[in-house]
């Protein structure tokens, strides 16, 4: 079997990561070719070459690039793969016409389509999820918005995202040491941020139960690592309610796992997540997480240390006692990137 990935790449995220860990594992297994189509030049298409995989580099500077549009088409045309796999929303959409094009230019079975849904929103009636053979979702709660929006059940498959550990691991040495950079004493306890300054990770929430906490936890300190179009909006917040001494800005931080290893918690403020790769990288590294009720959180977190969205005081109380408990966690293995290879490899199998 062979399957061409389809992801523009023009951004490094967690669904990025996901693509490459995928890719990767599947190679290991060897039990399809592959090739993955990305931007040229992009992170994606660097650490997947660095991993050894088969990448073709295409212009894709718009979402819907029509150069990286007639690259896939031609690839396909050229190396007929059996299933085309669009791992983001521009990739599904160009995925589709590659299907539509190819059934008019090459007179034969078009490839099966997959959509991987990593979202919470609901697809708007255009969307290649409504016309996929098959529609992974990231988690449960992926499942239930797209039921809702009137995708078939039968459709829809849940592969959670995944993991590798030993690389989470691995990826958190040697230490950051972010107390010491921020000027902090060696033991005061740390919150951590780990996502892009956007409006629904709703890191404002966030930082208004620093404030809340100063009286339960004086002694607590909040880093948000991260950069965003929300990023002046948090500075200005943070000002306002004087807490420059304790939350601290920090930027996007290249290797967030030596952050999360360092730090006394994961708080995650979202007010929708698919499912949250940095909960599972906190989890594979031991570190306890506090998270809001969005989507796909409560199917990693558990109940005691959910809060409601957008409920700062809440969040304030539930990282203090956190931080008074210390639960031990753990990785659950359906949540490795091992896990989510073979849950792939049975969806890819299910259409042959």
């Amino acid at each position: 079997m062979r399957v061409l990935h389809v992801d523009s790449g023009r951004e490094y995220r967690g669904g990025q990561d996901q693509v490459r860990l995928l890719v990767r594992e599947l190679a290991r297994r060897g039990a399809v070719e592959q090739r993955l189509v990305t931007g040229r030049g992009g992170v994606l298409a660097r650490r997947a070459a660095a991993d050894g995989l088969a990448v073709r580099e295409v212009p894709w500077r718009a979402g819907l690039d029509p150069r990286a549009w007639s690259r896939l088409v031609a690839e396909s045309l050229a190396w007929r793969p059996d299933v085309l796999h669009a791992h983001n929303g521009h990739a599904a959409t160009l995925a589709l016409w590659t299907r539509a094009a190819l059934r008019l230019l090459a007179r034969r079975r078009a490839p099966r389509l997959v959509v991987t849904r990593r979202v919470v929103f609901p697809p708007g009636p255009a969307n290649a999820a409504r016309r996929a053979d098959a529609v992974i979702a990231i988690s449960q709660a992926v499942r239930a918005a797209l039921l809702a929006a009137g995708v078939p059940a039968g459709a829809i498959r849940v592969v959670p995202s995944g993991v590798d550990p030993d690389e989470v691991r691995g990826a958190a040495v040697p230490p950051l040491a972010v107390r010491a950079r921020l000027g902090l004493p060696a033991g005061v306890p740390l919150a951590a941020s780990v996502a892009a300054l956007e409006p629904e990770k709703d890191q404002r929430t966030l930082v208004r139960a620093a404030a809340a906490a100063r009286t339960l936890r004086p002694d607590l300190h909040w880093v948000i690592a991260g950069d965003g179009p929300e990023r002046a909006a948090l500075a200005a917040e943070i000002g306002r309610l004087r807490l420059e001494d304790r939350v601290h800005l920090l930027g996007h931080v290249p290797r967030a796992e030596a952050l999360l290893a360092e730090c006394d918690l994961l708080v995650v403020s979202s007010r929708a997540e698919g499912l949250g790769t940095a909960v599972l990288r906190a989890l594979a590294l031991g570190t306890p997480v506090v998270a809001t009720r969005a989507g796909g959180l409560p199917e990693l977190v558990p109940e005691p240390w959910l809060v409601p969205v957008g409920d700062a005081d809440a969040l304030a109380r539930a990282v203090a006692r956190a931080l008074a408990h210390r639960p031990r966690v753990a990785l659950p293995a359906r949540y490795t990137a091992a896990a989510m290879a073979d849950g792939v490899l049975a969806v890819y199998r299910s259409l042959a």
